[in-house]
């Protein structure tokens, strides 16, 4: 089912929406961010109805579903339970322009540092490269077949008519047929690769130098690249002749083909629509630009960090290098641990604008043991992938994992909670011998038992010093 909204039509045009935003329902959401997040229930819940409200949206006349306002989240938990995952899983799985940002990188207009408006150019950005892929795959085709009649062009520069282009003067018709006869069999052998350390000379373009890079709160960005559309002469454009294998040819001229086959002024529009349609920005940390202003010091600005993120998540116009872009329905999942401040430090304002609040738990033991073996990328299955690769089976019995997701919880009680990333700093510790000697213990069968995971750890959880610094 197709609907329009503001003139254009949605809904069939996946380009756009995302491949599985309308048609993934709540349940199926959850399900999928299952197999990667241990638990954290509660806020799998609340982005899937977030993610469903906004196909919701699409389908109500146009007068009221611009009225309606996404319901932005903020997730408050300690470091390593879940937050940034879910919001990543969630982009992943709508084909969605995504943004991962810190709040503590910006600062206030008119101190040194990047403005708040640079991460709706950051997700254009990204939205237009998702896009220019996507347009790619539709032409491959199209271009290989392309590629493949120049780079017979350079093998037989007299033949090209066998192409179906004009024919050249001067040729008798047997000459004419002798050479299709040889552009057909070329034809073959570049298809079977046999052909691809041949040397051929192209023209190709020079690249031009990277641009400068300019961000001011007036939205000025890349001068560089306006300066080389002024002046292409000067930065870039002209071409010289280089000597290469086809191999090489062929990257070279894909490149070129795809460049002339994609309108890139197609791209740009369709990427400022998939933003303003489908934009996710994770703000993490925001817990560190919360609090009151003390006037003076290096925290000054973040009470007017605050106050500069408030009508891009409220909703306005920002100026990118690829036309206007309105932020009122991109979708803003915050995120921060509070320990210090509280979500009610923010300015009333800005708590507004994050009507959904979900706590995340701090992961416990059977977490642990679940994050080791259940999810898709379990850092069990992640160590024996690798060191199968030398040749070495590797396996865990049930109590040594138990063993691992103990020491795990237990660091994380007695020292600093870094939630599931310090399973990645045990996990290290207890294979380091192993996978320092794997070259030379090639097609052997190691099983790592609760003794093996206690003698690889006993010093260090013996020593309370130690610990700070390795684990």
């Amino acid at each position: 089912m197709a609907i329009e909204l503001e003139g254009k039509v949605y809904g069939e045009n996946k380009l756009v929406l995302g491949e599985a935003e309308g048609e993934l329902t709540p349940q199926q959401i959850v399900a999928e961010l299952d197999k990667y997040i241990i638990g954290q229930k509660a806020a799998k819940k609340a982005v899937a109805i977030a993610l469903r409200n906004r196909f919701r949206r699409r389908k109500l006349p146009p007068e009221l579903a611009d009225e309606i306002a996404p319901k932005n989240i903020l997730m408050i938990g300690p470091t390593g339970v879940g937050k940034t995952e879910i919001s990543r899983r969630l982009a992943k799985l709508t084909s969605s322009p995504f943004l991962k940002i810190e709040a503590s990188r910006f600062t206030e207009v008119g101190y040194v540092g990047r403005d708040v408006e640079s991460m709706i150019r950051d997700l254009v950005r990204i939205a237009v490269d998702m896009v220019k892929q996507e347009k790619i795959k539709e032409i491959e085709s199209k271009a290989r077949a392309n590629v493949e009649e120049k780079l017979l062009d350079l093998l037989l520069p007299g033949g090209r008519h066998g192409s179906g282009r004009r024919r050249e003067s001067g040729t008798t018709d047997e000459e004419q047929k002798e050479m299709m006869r040889t552009r057909e069999r070329l034809r073959r052998q570049l298809r079977a690769g046999l052909l691809e350390d041949r040397i051929v000379e192209i023209e190709v373009k020079e690249k031009p130098a990277p641009p400068f890079e300019f961000i001011s709160s007036n939205g000025f960005e890349e001068i560089g690249i306006q300066i080389q559309e002024i002046l292409p002469g000067m930065f870039g454009g002209k071409t010289k002749k280089r000597r290469v294998k086809i191999k090489e040819a062929r990257e070279i001229l894909m490149e070129d083909e795809e460049k002339r086959l994609i309108d890139m002024d197609q791209v740009a529009r369709l990427a400022i629509e998939r933003v303003e349609q489908s934009g996710i920005i994770f703000l993490d940390e925001l817990d560190k630009v919360a609090g009151r202003e003390s006037g003076y010091g290096p925290d000054v600005s973040r009470e007017g960090v605050q106050r500069d993120l408030l009508p891009i998540i409220e909703g306005t116009t920002v100026s990118t290098r690829y036309g206007l872009v309105r932020t009122d329905h991109i979708l803003f999942i915050a995120a921060g641990a509070f320990h210090v401040s509280k979500p009610s430090d923010l300015i009333p304002e800005l708590q507004g604008r994050f009507p959904i609040r979900v706590e995340l738990s701090p992961l416990t033991k059977e977490d642990f043991v679940r994050i080791l073996t259940e999810t898709e990328n379990a850092l069990i299955k992640q160590y024996k992938a690798l060191l199968a690769t030398e040749g070495v089976e590797i396996e865990f019995t049930p109590e040594a994992i138990e063993e691992i997701a103990a020491i795990a919880e237990k660091i994380n009680e007695e020292a600093e909670n870094i939630g599931a990333r310090r399973l990645h700093t045990v996990m290290e510790k207890v294979m380091e011998d192993i996978s320092f000697e794997a070259p030379n213990l090639a097609n052997q069968r190691i099983t790592i038992t609760r003794e093996y995971v206690q003698k690889q750890l006993s010093d260090i959880l013996k020593d309370q010093d130690l610990r700070k610094f390795i684990l």
